[in-house]
C-alpha cells in the first residue's frame, strides 16, 4: 500500500534534481497508517518533507499540515479545494501549514499561518525555519 513505487521514484528524482537531497544510498520505504493507497498528488509534498525530515534525523512540527502536488522541474502544483482543506486543518487544530502559492487563502484563517511555497527547495527551507 502506500504510494505507486514509479511516483515515489519520481518525487525522490525530483528531490534530488532540485533539492540536492540524495537518497540513492538510502533504502526508502513509505507506508501509510491503516494501510491507505495515496493516489491523489496532493500528498506529494507532504511525502518529500517526511523523507528530508527522515534524512535530517529532526521530525516535523507536530501542528504541521502539509499539501501540494510536486511536477518534475520542482515546482509546486496547486490542489483542488485548497481553502476547504486549509479550514478543515485549522478545525482539527494544526497551526502551521506549508502550501502551494496558488493555494494561499485570500482571507486569513484564524489560527492556521500559511507558508506559501513555488518550489520544492522552498519548502524544504520553510521546514527548517520551524525547526
Amino acid at each position: 500500500m502506500g504510494l505507486e513505487q514509479a511516483r515515489l521514484a519520481m518525487l525522490l528524482a525530483v528531490l534530488h534534481r532540485h533539492a540536492g537531497v540524495a537518497c540513492f544510498d538510502q533504502d526508502v520505504f513509505l507506508n501509510a497508517v491503516g494501510g491507505v493507497k495515496i493516489s491523489e498528488p496532493a500528498a506529494d509534498l507532504a511525502v518529500l518533507l517526511a523523507i528530508q525530515s527522515s534524512i535530517r534525523n529532526k521530525a516535523l512540527p507536530k501542528e504541521l499540515i502539509v499539501f501540494g502536488e510536486v511536477g518534475l522541474a520542482g515546482e509546486i502544483r496547486p490542489c483542488p479545494r485548497g481553502q476547504e482543506r486549509l479550514k478543515e486543518a485549522a478545525k482539527l487544530g494544526f497551526t502551521v501549514a506549508i502550501i502551494p502559492k496558488a493555494n494561499m487563502p485570500k482571507t486569513k484563517i484564524p489560527g492556521l499561518r500559511a507558508i506559501p511555497v513555488e518550489r520544492i527547495d522552498q519548502a524544504i527551507s520553510a521546514t527548517a525555519e520551524l525547526n
